[in-house]
């Protein structure tokens, strides 16, 4: 059986379900959006949710930027607040990073994004209880905060859906179908059936490579662990920003019921993992870690105990930023190696994505796609910070 549609989305995660229903928000909606297990059910609902604009690659904070613009405006959108809790961002660092801060501050403030350097009173005013010594300078958001990936990405699919996209999942895709040119015309489902489109757009997060080596697209992305661990502190956590702790290497959320999110933001080492065999739940090492750098953080914690951990795979490319554009091949459109960046700038993907498919630019102000092309690996032109931060680059 043969089924024919305009465009046909591999993955139903959030960024996949992003890009449909920004092309069916453009008028674009002859689309089929196949999702091999139940939506949202891979990465995205692992990720940590964080939302900052913090970033040295200028495309990438103004994508973010443009993000909560959406998340702020979701109930408008969507009917659906997607979870969005704009409590602010902060980010610290030790004396060894603050000329990278300063740099970067001066960069976003530039793109027009609201970032304050601020003093450690500040600070304290805004997360009582945390030990700031060991801190040079901090950098505060305002617009910053926290949302749920899983409930954002399942907003766009009800969007989407209200606007005509099919969605097809526990519908496995086996393979692309390449011509002898090598132009993608379709895909192959688990069941032998075939659905052939104008463009096939591969967002399936850790799994992209294997699907686009079958048309001959060499993807290096790998799937990275990312461990985190949650932490009732004896007493709720009351609504704090985000904190990015570059002096430690790591970052704190407040979790809706009031524990803490603990998160890892040292990838100097980092393990790989099969997507779909792999433990889910940190190792003893890193609950170690965390232990050390909460009592070090929140000294003043009542009674803190770890009430659970679970692991999620950052889809990473050599340069820890993503591919969003054309492939080398004709009918394949590349959304993946989002390297934990995903969720804040998923609006904005969604949007460049449908831009560059429908017109090939885009409007998004202060956000280059040539930035993402695959091909930059190839040409030994890598995405990086002009002002990364030691010890904690790759994510910047």
């Amino acid at each position: 059986m043969i089924e024919t549609h305009s465009r046909v989305i591999v993955g139903g995660g959030l960024e996949g379900l992003a890009i449909a229903w920004s092309l069916a928000d453009r008028g674009d909606t002859d689309i089929v959006v196949l999702e091999r297990d139940t939506l949202c059910s891979g990465m995205t609902g692992k990720s940590s949710g964080v939302v900052r604009c913090h970033y040295g690659v200028p495309s990438l904070a103004a994508m973010s930027r443009y993000g909560i613009d959406v998340f702020t405006r979701a109930t408008e959108l969507f009917g659906d607040d997607m979870g969005f809790q704009q409590c602010g961002y902060v980010v610290g660092v030790g004396a060894d990073n603050v000329e990278p801060l300063h740099a970067n501050v001066a960069m976003m403030r530039d793109l027009g994004i609201e970032v304050d350097l601020v003093d450690h009173d500040t600070v304290a005013a805004l997360w009582p209880g945390l030990h700031l010594e060991d801190f040079a300078a901090f950098a505060y958001e305002p617009l910053g905060g926290r949302g749920e990936a899983y409930l954002t990405g399942m907003a766009f699919a009800a969007a989407a859906r209200r606007l005509g996209v099919r969605i097809r999942q526990s519908t496995p895709v086996r393979a692309l179908l390449p011509r002898p040119d090598g132009e993608v015309y379709g895909v192959t489902l688990a069941d032998g059936s075939e659905i052939h489109a104008d463009t096939v757009i591969l967002a399936a997060g850790p799994w992209t490579p294997a699907l686009a080596a079958g048309a001959g697209v060499d993807l290096d992305i790998k799937a990275q662990r990312a461990q985190l661990i949650l932490v009732d502190q004896g007493a709720p956590t009351p609504v704090v920003p985000v904190l990015s702790d570059l002096a430690g290497l790591s970052y704190l959320c407040r979790e809706p019921n009031g524990e803490i999110l603990y998160g890892n933001s040292d990838h100097s080492v980092p393990q790989y993992i099969d997507p779909d065999d792999y433990v889910n739940r940190a190792d003893e090492s890193t609950i170690d870690t965390a232990i050390a750098e909460l009592g070090h953080r929140l000294p003043d914690m009542p009674d803190p105990r770890i009430t659970g951990s679970y692991v999620g795979a950052y889809d990473v490319t050599p340069d820890y930023n993503p591919v969003i554009g054309p492939a080398p091949v004709d009918g394949l459109f590349l959304a993946a190696g989002f390297s934990g960046h995903g969720f804040k700038i998923s609006p904005a993907v969604g949007k460049l994505a449908a831009d560059l498919i429908l017109d090939g630019k885009t409007d998004l102000p202060n956000v280059d796609p040539h930035d993402f092309r695959w091909s930059r690996f190839a040409e030994n032109d890598p995405l990086l910070s002009p002002h990364p931060y030691r010890g904690a680059g790759e994510m910047r």
